[in-house]
């Protein structure tokens, strides 16, 4: 696929997109936004791709939405235009019910719309100098991509609403202490980490690993109790790793 704002790569089950809007500190325009829905489409059609990795071209891994390119679909804080809301809401859905695993990583800067789609990702890496922040409130935009939502999920209400409210954002290092990214390494090290756990994922059983995705995600939507009855009736279809049982029953014998 041919992209103007995007670049795609593939190499053995790991398919890596990069945001290529360095100038602009790959600032979110409709047009980017359209063809990393449009990538992602790709993805999770593509059997092949075990992995999905999104970084960013440059200084950053995405300043946010940009302003500029929507200024005049801005009206009393609220998108006129709803084509990149809509388009962003539809890459996030394909993202999370697609097999592949996602995968941000994260350095420089992510601010607003970007940290709404970096908490969509199914794994969050980041360099430890990375600042990622909610910036809405700065800008008196309202959020439309699950800010309000996934964010106490994964920091608790009382940070969360610190961090919306004043606008901070918070380093690599500090984002992974409190839970907002998996871990956080030197910004030297960081593809390079990505890579490895792109590489022991696709290692494992990946039918195995796409039921499991999506039991979390159901179980994220429910309580315990109806969580645990979906996990119990759900079947899943496992057959990828018959040959590695074989062996390790011979093995054993």
């Amino acid at each position: 696929m041919e992209f103007q704002d995007l670049l795609l790569e593939e190499n053995e089950g790991i398919c890596r997109i990069t945001l290529n809007r360095p100038k602009v500190l790959n600032a979110l325009s409709p047009r980017l936004i359209r063809e990393l829905k449009q990538a992602i489409e790709y993805v999770a059609q593509n059997k092949d791709c075990q992995v999905m990795i999104v970084q960013g071209a440059g200084r950053a891994f995405s300043a946010g939405v940009d302003l500029q390119a929507m200024n005049e679909s801005i009206q009393g804080g609220q998108f006129s235009s709803g084509q990149i809301l809509d388009d962003g809401v539809s890459l996030i859905h394909t993202m999370q019910s697609m097999a592949a695993v996602s995968i941000a990583q994260v350095h420089g800067f992510c601010f607003t719309g970007a940290m709404e789609l970096m908490m969509a990702f199914d794994l969050i890496y980041a360099s430890e100098d990375a600042k990622i922040g909610d910036t809405h409130s700065k800008w008196g935009i309202a959020p439309k991509w699950g800010m309000t939502q996934r964010l106490p999920q994964l920091v608790g209400i009382l940070k969360a609403r610190e961090m919306s409210f004043t606008a901070e954002p918070v380093l690599g290092s500090e984002a992974a202490r409190i839970g907002l990214v998996n871990r956080a390494y030197p910004a030297e090290q960081l593809s390079e980490s990505v890579e490895a756990i792109a590489q022991k994922i696709c290692s494992n059983s990946a039918q195995t690993i796409a039921g499991m995705k999506k039991l979390y995600h159901q179980g994220s939507h429910t309580t315990l109790k109806e969580g645990l009855q979906i996990e119990y009736d759900t079947s899943l279809v496992i057959n990828d790793r018959e040959e590695f049982l074989r062996e390790f029953k011979q093995n054993k014998k």
